[in-house]
């Protein structure tokens, strides 16, 4: 990138966000919320032992193989450049304005549509739990969908440190009923009460042993959803306390407890169901969008409501932690220029970016509720197009990573593996994911709807990407955004808006390790 000279951003108390407020503990724990790992489970496992059987609980492992290498690369690059607009700057910073404005974009569209489906499950589920089964698309459940993602907007609008403590209680519930399914379900298969004890098989970890390469990739695909979220403690690194640290140390830690969840739970399941094609047995396509309510009152009879509540809670959770990096994502940009000046604005008593929390908030709800009246189909299809925004921005932020550390690659084996060959190969396997992601949703099969003749799920993904296009180019009409893309407010050299010594302004509530 051609040299330019940069504006000084920087003032002591960087953006205005609450400096210094989480420790490991709770941007972990945050990074665990943002995965939503109950629902992330009930909504995934079905179809994936669908897709290839046995072979469940290795997918799940081969697909952590990406989130871990590029989890290394938002480590490297936090460390060198904390900045709350994680892939938007370092893209930008590595590749220029244009790159970064659209892994902003793929941040943004992400959080958007996936906010719409966490809502939605929390109120189906919500209802359900009263004992009414309603419909997606029954204004009951709108209006309860939209209390929720109004509440969490409330919430995270009204600090990280309230955000915190509650995602204290509500993760720590998740891990509780997650704990009494594992233990429960391989308490019934040792005592032979199981409706279909299958004993456990090392061959389920045998990454030899796919049969179908369609399966296999469908799975992969699907197994990457249920990771993606943990880099919402990198976006939260200008709020923690020794912010070049502890949200890469976090980001690292999170995978590797989402990991042993998945795992577990995949396991265990299949012990206590089985595989089988009827009944309680994940083979089964009937119980595939929700196995927990399947196996609910089987597996806990009267307490089978538990189940139901860790699903709430756990969709009512990840909405909250959501809304975090997306606000603090379009924060970044209107700092440095590419988005209008609005977007910058901190409050300035609780030190969260009102303004981009309430735009989030507000747009997530006009999205859901048009996307619903319009079609639930096509919602749908949305949530099923998330893979591509997830697998864009993240590839964008592996790249950048290794050509942001071009220089320093070779200076040292450290370096070389782990900003530059873990980073390059993370984004080229999720440039791969991508690619067969846009090829499999083109099919009239692969979702719920079919718009121009081509799966509908092809063009609400790619079309979402492409519209962040449009909008970039509208954006550049406007005279603030010059220096944004000519270089200017935001290049190599720029010095970010970050605190200058974040560890002595609030002391961390969980005690900052």
């Amino acid at each position: 990138m051609a040299a330019t000279t940069p504006i000084h951003l920087e003032r002591p108390d960087g953006k205005g966000l609450a400096a210094g407020t989480l420790g490991l503990w709770g941007s972990t724990v945050i990074g665990l919320a943002s995965t939503a790992p109950v629902y992330s489970l009930v909504a995934t496992l079905g179809f994936v032992v669908l897709a290839v059987g046995a072979q469940a609980p290795i997918a799940f492992i081969i697909a952590f193989v990406p989130m871990l290498l590029i989890a290394f690369a938002y480590r490297e690059l936090n460390n060198a450049v904390p900045d709350c607009g994680t892939t938007f700057t370092w893209g930008t910073k590595a590749f220029g304005p244009w790159v970064g404005w659209m892994g902003g974009w793929g941040v943004a569209v992400a959080g958007m549509v996936v906010l719409a489906n966490l809502a939605q499950i929390a109120s189906v589920y919500f209802w359900s739990l009263i004992g009414q089964d309603l419909a997606n698309n029954d204004w009951r459940v709108v209006v309860v969908a939209v209390v929720f993602i109004a509440a969490m907007t409330w919430v995270s609008w009204r600090g990280v440190e309230i955000g915190e403590r509650i995602q204290n209680i509500l993760l720590g519930i998740q891990y509780l009923a997650l704990g009494i399914f594992i233990v429960t379900a391989l308490w019934q298969f040792f005592a032979g009460t199981a409706p279909n004890p299958t004993p456990f098989d090392l061959e389920w970890l045998n990454p030899f042993a796919f049969t179908d390469w369609s399966g296999f990739t469908e799975a992969i695909l699907l197994a990457l959803f249920i990771y993606w979220g943990w880099d919402t403690c990198l976006a939260l690194n200008e709020e923690t306390k020794d912010p070049k640290r502890i949200p890469g140390r976090a980001a690292l830690l999170t995978t590797v407890i989402l990991l042993f969840t998945y795992v577990a739970v995949t396991i265990a399941a299949m012990m206590y169901a089985g595989l089988g094609e009827t009944g309680t047995g994940l083979g089964n396509e009937a119980n595939a969008d929700d196995f927990f309510l399947a196996i609910k009152d089987g597996l806990l009879g009267p307490f089978g409501w538990v189940l139901v509540v860790s699903v709430i809670i756990s969709a009512i959770s990840s909405t909250q932690t959501t809304i975090l990096p997306t606000a603090r994502g379009t924060l970044a940009m209107g700092v440095y220029r590419a988005l209008p000046a609005k977007f910058k604005d901190v409050h300035p008593k609780y030190k969260t970016p009102s303004f981009s929390t309430i735009v989030m908030g507000v747009v997530a709800s006009v999205y859901y509720i048009g996307m619903t009246l319009i079609s639930d189909n096509i919602l749908q299809d949305s949530i099923l197009s998330l893979g591509l925004a997830i697998a864009f921005y993240y590839a964008i932020t592996g790249f950048a990573c290794v050509w942001y550390f071009r220089r320093d690659i070779f200076r040292s084996p450290r370096e070389f593996f782990f900003k530059g060959l873990f980073p390059l190969l993370g984004g080229l396997m999720l440039t791969g994911a991508f690619v067969q992601s846009a090829i499999d949703m083109w099919d009239v099969d692969y979702g719920y709807t079919v718009l121009f003749g081509i799966g509908g799920t092809f063009v609400i993904g790619i079309g979402s990407l492409a519209f962040g296009l449009v909008l970039m180019f509208v954006w550049y009409l406007f005279p603030r955004s010059k220096r944004f893309f000519r270089g200017e407010s935001l290049n190599r050299d720029t010095q970010v808006m970050v605190p200058d010594e974040p560890a002595t302004t609030i002391r961390s509530i969980d005690g900052g390790i």
